[in-house]
């Protein structure tokens, strides 16, 4: 049976050369320029994702008095995990041969030297292995990233940061390592997670909605207005985020082939699709369309088509794109209000949902008869099965492991900030400097 492709490139060599390297008498793979340039320029626009992308996205969001706290956050967030990634999460992630986690031969990445080299999905074809290890550090940096969003304007920088730690180790290398990796639980038993659905999105969105449950609602929220300070940072960080995404997605291929155009025009369509569902959506529900919605309805369909962009046709695409769009906007509008919980910046209601509905679907998209690529021996109802039950393994492990971090963050130096410091505004009283000067 055909499995996902994500990122299982690197298996082949250290399944068989754990250290990378090869019989004297063999010749070394020779790694292809054009793939090689393709996958640094695709690392390339996962980092403007984040850093401006989902920075200036969150900021704009939040008042204006926490626009630099959320900046600061994001941005110091992405640099701690790739720090990490290097010190040992890649070694967890990507070798050895447990189920649920991996081995510690790569730690400070050990062993990789210029010349070592992972597969791409053509036979014979190599890009460097350092090209690869950066590649999957950004998908760790901008996942723990996303967090960010539920609890924002409330919570301390050191609680954060000590929250990362316990969260990456614990919950995001081992659902990685599941996933993506050829020895892990879920991709043995044929799960399809092309980019990230369930390792990023559904990972990110329902520790997010943990945190805002642990830390609880902000002072005011639902009696004071918690507008948007800036509504063109917010589009411009969407507009970042789409086009950095292309990264996310389409360099998940691993090389330029024929299958990275169906992942391109995938990703382009499912966004559109969103910000039109959401548009209209929210026409009909609130009797106005607004620019905050266009840009939460483009990352919804981004979230959604993530997992599936290279299993599905484009009608595919444009189903999961107007299906996401419409449930997120019902996440964000209706659900969270019924459920009264404080989710900052909607991570669960867009990235959580969002990607639930992109994660499930695919066993029913992929489907040939449907315009996908299929899979052999596909069997529809079992597919869907098997998606769900990444989905549900996803969901549980995520939230314990948030928990838990939450609570060894709260135990060591408390979670969130005095009242006095929330009403004034962590930007001067957690890092001393003003967004905008009066």
């Amino acid at each position: 049976m055909r499995v996902t492709r994500v990122f299982s490139a690197i298996i082949a060599p250290l399944a068989a050369l754990p250290l990378a390297s090869f019989a004297q008498d063999a010749p070394l793979p020779v790694p292809d320029k054009a793939d090689t340039v393709w996958m640094m320029v695709s690392t390339l626009l996962v980092i403007l994702m984040a850093a401006p992308g989902l920075a200036l996205f969150y900021g704009g969001m939040v008042r204006a008095k926490n626009m630099l706290s959320v900046l600061m956050q994001v941005f110091v967030v992405f640099s701690l995990i790739v720090v990490l990634w290097t010190v040992y999460g890649y070694s967890l992630a990507f070798t050895g041969t447990g189920q649920w986690i991996g081995g510690i031969e790569r730690l400070f990445l050990a062993g990789i030297t210029p010349a070592s080299t992972a597969a791409t999905f053509t036979e014979g074809v190599v890009i460097p292995e350092f090209v690869f290890v950066a590649f999957q550090a950004t998908f760790a940096a901008i996942t723990a990233c996303l967090i960010v969003g539920s609890f924002a304007e409330r919570v301390k920088f050191s609680a954060v940061l000590i929250f990362m730690v316990v969260w990456f180790t614990f919950c995001y290398l081992p659902i990685a390592r599941m996933v993506w990796y050829g020895e892990g639980f879920m991709f043995k038993r044929g799960a399809l997670d092309f980019a990230g659905g369930t390792v990023v999105h559904i990972n990110a969105g329902v520790a997010g909605l943990v945190g805002a449950l642990v830390v609880g609602k902000r002072i005011g929220y639902g009696t004071v207005a918690m507008a948007p300070h800036n509504l063109p940072m917010v589009m411009i960080g969407a507009s970042l985020l789409w086009v950095g995404w292309f990264g996310f997605n389409v360099g998940s291929n691993l090389e330029s082939s024929p299958l990275t155009g169906l992942v391109f025009i995938n990703t382009f369509v499912a966004t559109a699709a969103a910000v039109m569902a959401w548009t209209i959506g929210e026409w009909i529900h609130r009797g106005q369309p607004t620019m905050l919605g266009a840009a939460s309805g483009a990352v919804a369909g981004l979230v959604a088509i993530t997992p599936s962009c290279g299993f599905v046709g484009v009608g595919g695409a444009l189903v999961l794109g107007l299906l996401a769009g419409f449930a997120c906007l019902w996440a964000v509008a209706s659900f969270k209000v019924w459920a009264g919980y404080d989710d900052s910046l909607d991570v669960f209601g867009v990235h959580a949902v969002g990607g639930i509905v992109g994660a499930i679907l695919t066993g029913v998209l992929v489907s040939p008869r449907l315009g996908g690529t299929g899979l052999a021996d596909y069997h529809m109802g079992l597919q869907v099965w098997t998606q769900t039950m990444g989905v549900l393994i996803t969901v549980g492990w995520s939230a314990l492991v948030a928990f838990i971090g939450y609570k060894i963050a709260d135990l060591t130096v408390g979670l969130r900030v005095s009242e006095e410091q929330e009403r004034e505004g962590l930007d001067t009283t957690y890092h001393g400097e003003r967004a905008y000067q009066n």
